[in-house]
């Protein structure tokens, strides 16, 4: 029986970690989407979290965020494991620092794999641990003068 290979297009892509940063500037969604262009991925999965205008109930006034020094290597090591437990071809992930306003873009991510399915759990679970991993603190205030620290960690 002939043997079949499978198609260049579904090994693993030389480095499917295209773009992780945390920045001060502006995001753009058009730069995390071409970052995870891939001629193999069937499915591309794209998170955009912004800021809104309340939180708990009350009208925010004022949001900024803030990070530990590690926090791009601890966003790094939440990449490296989406890659190693997804079939990703790429991925990319952004998150904003500084004062923010409403509707300002927050963090970005998207991840392409050769399935659809399999690009939004990925997603889903980078955008997961983010939040939950990389030592990100958001801090808000509220138009009744309270103020609320939120930690990542």
């Amino acid at each position: 029986m002939a043997r079949i290979e499978a198609h260049p297009g579904e090994q693993a892509a030389q480095d499917p970690i295209r773009l992780l940063a945390i920045r001060e500037s502006p995001l753009s969604v058009d730069e995390i989407f071409r970052a995870v262009g891939d001629d193999a991925a069937g499915g591309t999965a794209l998170f955009v979290g912004t800021v809104r205008n309340h939180d708990g109930g009350a009208d925010v006034d004022t949001l900024g965020y803030s990070c530990h020094p590690s926090a791009e290597a601890e966003l790094r090591r939440v990449a490296e494991k989406v890659v190693a437990d997804y079939p990703v071809r790429a991925l990319a992930a952004v998150h904003r620092v500084g004062d923010l306003a409403v509707g300002d873009l927050a963090v970005v991510v998207a991840v392409s794999c050769p399935h659809r399915a399999e690009a939004f759990e990925a997603c889903r679970k980078l955008i997961d641990d983010l939040k939950h991993e990389v030592p990100i603190w958001k801090h808000q205030t509220f138009s009744d003068g309270t103020e609320e620290w939120v930690g990542a960690c």
